[in-house]
């Protein structure tokens, strides 16, 4: 006679709040890699849902901002271009900023925004964030698409030095979720966070070589410069597309240290605010 089966075990999962490094857990967020898929496309359908243009605001958007730039900047203010059309100019630079800005805003708002969810289920809190960073990339590769036509129109060939712009592109990406993880983790506890955003956003974008190149920025300005990560991002973006002088590498290494500095931190800080959210949100 058969003996019968053994009961099923059941696996007893105890969630505790930790904290330094031990709640840094990043193999607790890629086994809800489910969960972050489905928040990033979420997030994306919810961008364009009953919009009458839909994707064309992706290319509305820095179409827009390149005109304005042009006219005012270009034809007006007789800004350099580094040889390139100006309008070229500003639009390959706009395509790593406005990844950068959505995604600084997104992930900064996004734990407020998702607290009906924070306050019923656990899940890694940290993929809250990242997955509004992760949502940015389809207008990026929309604008990227962009930027290839303005090219083809200007006669503007690239070079083998495209092949830098997925790095250049994490690079942007890095600097965005870094930031964003301290904002959003504040804008938890102080809710005033978020209307400093805008504001940072747009003090952001006139300190970083958008309309301008950085070859304008004085000598003894150029380390101090150099701090500002997004600085080396928009001038290699313009050096892999656009075939410009390559940028200052050991400028691009201070930034590159410095968005490693922001993110370890920012992810210290986050995780050590984590056990908090659902109670304060």
């Amino acid at each position: 006679m058969n003996a019968p089966p053994a009961p099923a075990q059941t696996e007893v999962v105890r969630i505790r709040p930790s904290g330094g490094w031990r709640a840094v857990n990043l193999a607790e967020v890629w086994r809800y890699r489910e969960l972050l898929f489905f928040l990033t496309l979420r997030d994306v359908k919810l961008r364009y849902k009953q919009t009458a243009l839909g994707v064309a605001w992706a290319v509305l958007q820095p179409l827009a901002t390149m005109t304005v730039f042009a006219v005012f900047f270009g034809k007006l203010g007789k800004l350099p271009s580094d040889g390139q059309p100006y309008a070229l100019f500003v639009l390959a630079a706009l395509l790593p900023w406005q990844l950068f800005a959505y995604a600084l805003t997104q992930s900064s708002n996004s734990l407020v925004a998702e607290q009906r969810l924070i306050t019923k289920v656990y899940f890694p809190r940290l993929i809250v964030p990242v997955a509004s960073v992760l949502s940015g990339l389809v207008d990026f590769g929309v604008t990227l698409v962009l930027v290839l036509i303005a090219m083809a129109l200007f006669g503007v060939v690239p070079t083998a030095a495209i092949l830098a712009l997925p790095v250049l592109t994490l690079f942007a990406v890095a600097t965005a979720l870094a930031i964003g993880l301290w904002l959003s983790a504040l804008n938890v506890q102080y809710r005033d966070v978020r209307y400093t955003i805008p504001f940072l956003t747009q003090f952001w974008l006139f300190v970083s070589p958008v309309a301008y190149p950085a070859s304008i920025v004085p000598e003894a300005y150029r380390t101090l410069y150099g701090l500002n990560p997004m600085a080396g991002v928009i001038e290699g973006t313009r050096w892999a597309l656009l075939g410009t002088d390559a940028p200052d590498w050991g400028l691009m290494g201070m930034s590159a240290a410095v968005v490693a500095v922001l993110l370890a931190g920012g992810l210290y800080y986050f995780k050590r605010m984590e056990k908090t959210f659902a109670d304060v949100v």
